[in-house]
């Protein structure tokens, strides 16, 4: 068999080789793990046993994925979805363990030669079946950015709950199996533990958390607080293990607690590797349980099994938030989105197996059944809107609504101006248009600034501008330009991508946070790109200059000219210590100085004859002595010299190489 080291490296092979294939068909990378497991797998070609301890180091994966998503939490936050947790979860697992129950004894009373299933069996089976995979569904959620949105919130709540129900789950499935445990002095033990340890890590964390974080920062060492946030992430997963729960849940609750913190992004950026690598293996594992020949020799009962579970899931989760006050469109949504199987369901339906409690054909039979909904998952989630409108037609007839509302609001007006958002920055732009005396429509996604900006006039109405049909009924065609007022490159992305196939024509104007992906954005189609941090930088300077005395029209002009260069001088600065903590990310463009020795390969070649920019990078100025020369191509470059060089930190380390040795 092979050693640890080659099947790291088959893993990786066949993991990287399978993304690439799926990259390429322009499927979700997380099909290319789960049939990378299928294929390497024990039930492949055998290249690769479903270890223990390979388990163990994929559930990581999950661990990191569930610390991300309570980085988009917060206390507060989880208080107000205290209903959707503790109401909407609990009868959504409750419900279908019932169902489940029912459904088994209705098999053993019709179909006797087939099913003889105990009813302890079918609370295993049903509580196996009541679960969902937290790791598709959540990096689809963050992926598609709907974290946020109305059925987002409500699946990530039943998610939240469904990790609390497998603790009593794991304890009363193998009781029942052995009647006379006492099963309630056990399962009020198991929940005294879980109180106590979250509300332990909740009140202590929450005052902890921030000051030690603090701590660490001030210690100015990226090593640090990389390593402090891999302690507290591990550690809150560990406590909650010790106390009968899920690693998950800890991780979550170290996120969200984080969440809170002035460190939330930079932790966000560092834990980004560790989180897809071993959520890849994950995906990786969860292929390998997939047993082709049970798939082939029972197609039938699979197949059954797998479109009357997804079929009776999205229907019952479907109806109970709808029942919970969720409209049709959210209540499909959240259907669609849990109806497949889930991680922890292989647990409980391992655990059903190696208790006897029904027989081993048909646990493997409704294991394949779980993988295959697994790997559907993307495919119907990715079809989620049409479905929904399909099944709906209250739900396409409220987005023909919304849409034909903004078409009416739009039809009458010409050359406006489109603004995509309508937060503080929107809304600024929007008063000085109509001091102007300029048409604008905005659109937004939160119905109650919608609601009280159009109660006090506003042109703004509900919409998603990276939708096209969204971009068609505001009038684009009509339209003088385009503003995405927000910050967030994906979805600006998409604006950019909709507006340049329906108006190729039309100038788009982008806010960003920085310069990061300022190339990004005018590739695609951008024609300005507004960094924040430039402009903010030039106002400041320019304040500073008419204080100081400099004419008025010079600092305009100084200020104009750095706009109609696109801030080519402003672009990239010199990195400090407080950096490394606050941005380590390596596509920033940045300035780095390079004292030339004697001995460097540089010194007597021009500037030209380097050739640094098939590098990504630029020489930006040369300080000789007291002097500071202009970047010239064909000046020489001598010993002594400061060379200041301008690009991405990967380009700038590779010129700093060619320039020295």
């Amino acid at each position: 068999m092979f050693s640890t080291l080659e099947l790291t490296l088959l893993l990786l092979g066949a993991a990287v080789i399978g993304v690439v294939a799926f990259r390429m068909m322009h499927l979700p990378p997380m099909l290319g793990y789960l049939v990378v497991g299928i294929l390497i797998g024990p039930h492949g070609i055998g290249l690769a046993d479903n270890s223990k301890s390979m388990h163990t180091l994929a559930e990581f994966g999950v661990v990191f994925l569930m610390f991300s998503i309570g980085l988009e939490f917060s206390l507060p936050k989880l208080s107000a979805m205290r209903r959707t947790v503790f109401g909407l979860g609990m009868a959504q697992v409750l419900l279908t363990i019932a169902s489940a129950m029912l459904l088994g004894w209705a098999a053993s009373a019709l179909l006797p030669q087939f099913f003889d299933i105990s009813w302890t069996a079918s609370f295993a089976l049903g509580g196996a079946f009541a679960m969902s995979s937290t790791a598709i569904v959540s990096k689809l959620l963050t992926e598609r950015l709907e974290l946020e949105t109305e059925h987002g919130r409500r699946v990530i709540g039943i998610l939240l709950f469904q990790d609390l129900a497998v603790v009593p789950l794991l304890i009363l499935v193998p009781a029942l199996a052995k009647p006379g445990t006492d099963l309630v002095a056990t399962l009020s033990w198991a929940t005294l533990k879980a109180i106590f340890v979250l509300v332990l890590l909740l009140w202590s964390g929450h005052r902890l958390i921030r000051g030690w974080f603090g701590i660490v920062a001030k210690r100015r060492s990226q090593e640090l607080f990389m390593l402090n946030l891999l302690l507290v992430t591990l550690g809150a997963a560990w406590i909650t293990e010790r106390a009968g729960l899920s690693m998950a849940l800890g991780a979550f609750v170290a996120g969200m607690l984080i969440s809170e913190t002035e460190y939330r992004h930079q932790v966000e950026e560092d834990i980004k590797p560790f989180r897809d690598v071993l959520l890849g293996l994950f995906f990786i594992t969860v292929g390998m349980l997939l047993n082709l020949r049970v798939v082939i020799e029972q197609w039938w009962l699979v197949l059954l099994l797998l479109t009357a579970g997804v079929l009776l899931k999205f229907a019952l989760i479907a109806s109970l938030a709808k029942l919970l006050g969720a409209t049709t469109g959210v209540a499909l949504r959240t259907g669609l989105w849990l109806a497949q199987a889930g991680e922890f369901g292989f647990v409980l339906l391992n655990q059903a197996g190696g208790l006897q409690m029904a027989d081993t054909l048909l646990i493997q039979t409704i294991l394949a059944s779980m993988v295959l909904s697994m790997l559907a998952a993307p495919f119907i989630l990715a079809k989620s809107d049409v479905l929904v409108m399909k099944l709906s037609r209250n739900e396409w007839m409220m987005q023909s609504l919304a849409l034909t509302q903004i078409a009416a609001r739009t039809m009458s007006t010409q050359k406006h101006v489109i603004i995509a958002g309508f937060g503080r920055s929107g809304q600024n732009l929007a008063r000085l248009l109509e001091e102007e005396k300029i048409a604008y429509h905005a659109l937004d996604l939160d119905p109650d600034r919608v609601r009280e900006a159009r109660a006090a006039g506003s042109n703004v109405s509900y919409g998603d501008a990276a939708r096209r049909e969204s971009l068609v009924a505001a009038g684009i065609h009509r339209a003088a330009a385009l503003v995405v007022s927000y910050a967030d490159t994906p979805s600006a992305l998409k604006v950019l991508h909709f507006a340049h196939e329906l108006a190729p024509n039309l100038p788009v104007i982008i806010r960003s946070h920085d310069d990061s992906d300022m190339d990004k954005l005018r590739a695609s189609g951008a024609t300005e790109v507004v960094p924040e941090a430039m402009e903010g930088s030039l106002m400041l300077a320019s304040h500073a200059l008419v204080a100081l005395g400099v004419p008025l029209r010079r600092v305009v002009h100084r200020v104009q000219a750095a706009r109609d260069e696109r801030y080519a001088s402003l672009r990239g600065y010199f990195y400090g210590a407080d950096d490394a903590l606050a941005d380590v990310r390596h596509h920033y463009v940045r300035l780095h100085s390079v004292t030339l020795s004697e001995g460097a390969v540089a010194v007597g070649r021009t500037l030209e004859s380097l050739q640094l920019a098939e590098l990504g990078a630029e020489i930006t100025m040369v300080r000789r002595g007291n002097a500071r020369m202009e970047a010239v191509p064909s000046s020489t470059l001598q010993s002594g010299d400061v060379v200041v060089l301008r690009g991405t930190g990967e380009a700038v380390a590779r010129a700093e190489e060619r320039l020295l040795r």
